[in-house]
């Protein structure tokens, strides 16, 4: 079995093409930089009104290139999708100055530029000149989606959804999605969309990492830790035990000192971290279903892992096919593996 395995994060989109006849550590691989750092730069250099089309993808930067844009007194025109890049709610994409239209329209008098959070035909391309043929039975898709709902704030409703996922300890497998997502994940719809025809598997970039890290040799071995993913962005950690998650946190990374981890983390695995602690400190939240009383180590991922050198934890750097960056691809692929693995118990 063939599997392409992408993480799209906010500053790099690593690329793993898996084959189960192959050993995991010769696959080809490729680290690129993400496709919100792709598109901002192309729309920070224009020097002209635009018209952006496509798909819903990762905002960030290109929202902050959008709204740059047009403060320089350039038009933007975007399609429906592609203004909730920017926000689900369009009515505040206009209000920036956004003039929206409906997705099948088009504007040929401006510079168009195409919104999507995976583009086969560049990694098709790119596989191509080392002479790798882009053939796979699954295409895994990992990205963080805050989902929307009209009145709820994102990061109460992204916090409610892995709250109500996580109702009972569950293997980090078990939060992958297979060819549907809920609608109420607006990018990840977006990568089906870009997607359609193929057997896509959808995970949110967090947990695909920690699902990553239970992939390391050295973790293998271990019955009770805490796993972080530790992003630009955003940091999660998960208390596991026996291989399911029992608790998590979420927070803004900007946000964190090495005190407050040790703090947080200490809470976590005993079960006392309540939800308000880090929602009240402007993170998402915490959620545990019961506590993992002690754990061997913390195991990190993530490009900001190294503030826990400040810490004085047992800190184990996870390296899942032997590379820290492959831990989003390796753990979609550990997903699809272990759906596949059930079904055909079954």
């Amino acid at each position: 079995m063939k599997i392409l395995s992408i993480d799209v994060g906010s500053g790099t989109q690593d690329i793993m093409l898996y084959d189960s006849e192959e050993s995991v550590e010769n696959s080809p691989k490729m680290v690129l930089p993400s496709p919100t750092r792709i598109i901002a730069e192309r729309i920070r250099k224009h020097k002209n009104d635009l018209f952006l089309s496509g798909e819903t993808m990762g905002g960030g930067s290109v929202s902050n290139a959008i709204k740059n844009h047009l403060k320089k007194g350039y038009r933007v025109i975007m399609t429906e999708n592609s203004a909730r890049t920017i926000n689900d709610n369009l009515n505040l994409v206009e209000s920036l100055g956004v003039e929206i239209i409906g997705n099948r329209e088009k504007n040929p008098d401006l510079s168009e530029m195409e919104f999507k959070d995976v583009d086969l035909n560049a990694i098709k391309e790119a596989f191509n000149q080392f002479d790798v043929e882009l053939e796979f039975d699954y295409i895994g898709v990992a990205v963080q989606d805050h989902g929307f709902m009209q009145g709820v704030g994102n990061r109460n409703f992204r916090f409610m959804k892995i709250r109500e996922k996580l109702d009972i300890p569950r293997r980090p497998e078990e939060f992958a999605y297979f060819n549907s997502v809920p609608d109420y994940f607006t990018r990840m719809n977006a990568v089906l969309r870009t997607l359609k025809g193929y057997n896509t598997v959808l995970m949110d970039s967090k947990f695909a990492a920690i699902c990553g890290t239970t992939c390391d040799d050295y973790v293998k071995n271990l019955d009770s830790y805490v796993a972080l993913d530790i992003g630009n962005g955003h940091t999660l950690a998960a208390s596991v035990f026996e291989g399911k998650i029992l608790g998590v946190f979420e927070h803004h990374t900007g946000m964190l000192t090495p005190n407050k981890l040790i703090n947080y983390i200490e809470k976590l695995a005993m079960g006392v971290l309540p939800h308000e602690q880090i929602h009240g400190d402007g993170g998402h939240g915490a959620w545990i279903t019961q506590a993992i009383n002690g754990f061997e180590c913390v195991v990190a991922t993530g490009p900001k892992r190294k503030i826990l050198q400040k810490t004085d934890f047992k800190v184990h750097y996870a390296a899942p096919a032997g590379d820290v960056m492959m831990a989003g691809p390796v753990g979609l692929i550990n997903a699809i593996n272990y759906k596949n693995s059930i079904n055909n118990n079954i």
